[in-house]
């Protein structure tokens, strides 16, 4: 997470409403590079060539320098447009009852509550709203408007974008009057607030990212040990995947990547030993992964490496592709801190980003930023995915995050998906139903099976 202003600084920005948009532009650049230290102004790659959904032979993009010539990127909005017709309504998640397929796992994006390491931010924040801002607010307060998105669930999963615990840091990550590095760290009560809000399913909490180790190794430690203290599993501390019983008396197996810390996204014959390492023992397979570049310009994805602040980030189209080759059911990205688009592939199912969810501090949230989803997955016992639906949030300044009843983030994704992905995208109907490509000479996609 690479915050540029504080969250305040935005707040006319935030609260302003959207404007319609009939198409979503995409940015008509020669570069396949994201590389300036502006979140809202960056180069963005050409457009992959379409892909089948079975076709392993992708054309690569060429890795370039950098091309120092500024673009501003168009920010995708919602658009304004006809919407497929002819699927299933989405049946109440919150229903009684036991589904007959594989279970059901949900994900969601970057959550980072605060940090002790800096809290300056809090006098800036408290002068612009007039009235104190709390630096460290009760997190289930937080949390608790999440609580009905992730209702149902068998296993919840969570990106923990910071580092958690108290004291002062055994190794600075950041030196002094650096305007491009942030660390994060999160009180200790995070920890049993996240576990709290998976209820009776468990909660995995994914530390593959670039905050978890904001603190030192010291600090990272310490944040797996009170996630485990809550109660909470962990994933992408190592290579091994983390299996995750449930209820029903299903085990999944989680494995988490990143460039920074744990397994190496960018390793793609690495990620390929280890999912495929789990799906010779697990018959379910989920990968979460953080990765990409950041920010407002960032939301398109591309069959090419993307380089942010001068680093490797990855190419998220051949990790995602690498992982569901080897064995994974579902892949969940986050990094961006954009929702990004969504894709079938080889029966598996990405998503490249699903954005912020909770980002409490000193975070920008003016749009695209403040939105977000909950995505929920019901794995087949095939290697699959059977059904799976977005639940969009939004977050608000001074406010938090809520669930969002306009469906934003479904728009976004579904147009999103139909410029990046054309032949393979998860078309997202209204309510937030994932639908597979229409099969050669139909004229509908099918309708999304699940059973309740």
């Amino acid at each position: 997470m690479n915050p540029q202003t504080l969250l305040f600084a935005t707040a006319l920005a935030a609260a302003a409403p959207a404007h319609a948009q009939d198409t979503v532009p995409r940015p008509p650049t020669d570069t396949v590079r994201i590389d300036t230290v502006s979140r809202d102004t960056m180069l963005v790659g050409p457009a992959p060539r379409p892909r089948a959904a079975a076709d392993s032979t992708r054309a690569r993009a060429p890795r370039t320098r950098r091309d120092t010539t500024r673009r501003a990127a168009p920010v995708v909005r919602a658009p304004s447009r006809p919407r497929p017709t002819g699927h299933a309504r989405r049946p109440n998640p919150r229903l009684a009852g036991r589904r007959q397929g594989g279970p059901r796992v949900c994900a969601g994006g970057d959550v980072t509550l605060g940090t002790n390491l800096d809290t300056t931010w809090v006098f800036t924040a408290s002068a612009r709203l007039g009235r104190r801002v709390a630096a460290f607010p009760d997190p289930d307060s937080l949390l608790a408007p999440l609580a009905p998105l992730v209702s149902g669930a068998d296993v919840l999963l969570l990106n923990v974008e910071s580092a958690i615990g108290r004291g002062r840091p055994s190794r600075q990550k950041c030196a002094p009057n650096s305007t491009a590095c942030f660390a994060f760290r999160a009180e200790p009560e995070v920890a049993p607030a996240l576990r709290r809000l998976a209820g009776a399913a468990p909660l995995v909490g994914n530390v593959a990212n670039n905050h978890a180790r904001d603190a030192g190794d010291d600090g990272w430690y310490a944040t797996m040990r009170h996630l485990r203290e809550a109660g909470a599993r962990v994933t992408g501390a190592d290579t091994l995947a983390t299996p995750v019983a449930t209820a029903r008396g299903d085990t999944v197996a989680f494995l988490g990547f990143s460039p920074w810390t744990g397994p190496d996204s960018r390793r793609t014959a690495a990620v390929r030993r280890h999912v495929a390492r789990a799906a010779a023992r697990w018959r379910y397979v989920v990968v979460s992964v953080h990765l990409g570049a950041e920010g407002r310009g960032a939301q398109h994805t591309y069959d090419a490496p993307e380089v942010f602040l001068g680093e490797d980030r990855g190419n998220p189209v051949d990790f995602a592709h690498a992982a569901i080759e080897a064995g994974a059911n579902v892949v969940f990205g986050h990094g961006p801190h954009v929702l990004r688009a969504a894709e079938w592939y080889r029966g598996g199912l990405v998503f490249y980003s699903l954005g912020n969810l909770l980002t409490y501090g000193p975070f920008t949230l003016a749009e695209p930023l403040n939105r977000g989803a909950i995505a929920c997955a019901d794995l087949d016992s095939a290697g699959g995915v059977a059904y799976a639906e977005l639940r969009p949030t939004r977050q608000i300044v001074s406010v938090g995050v809520r669930p969002d009843s306009a469906g934003t983030a479904s728009t976004l994704v579904d147009a999103l998906g139909q410029q990046d992905f054309p032949a393979t995208a998860a078309r997202v109907t209204p309510d937030g139903v994932l639908v597979r490509p229409a099969p050669a000479g139909s004229e509908r996609p099918p309708s999304p099976r699940r059973d309740d």
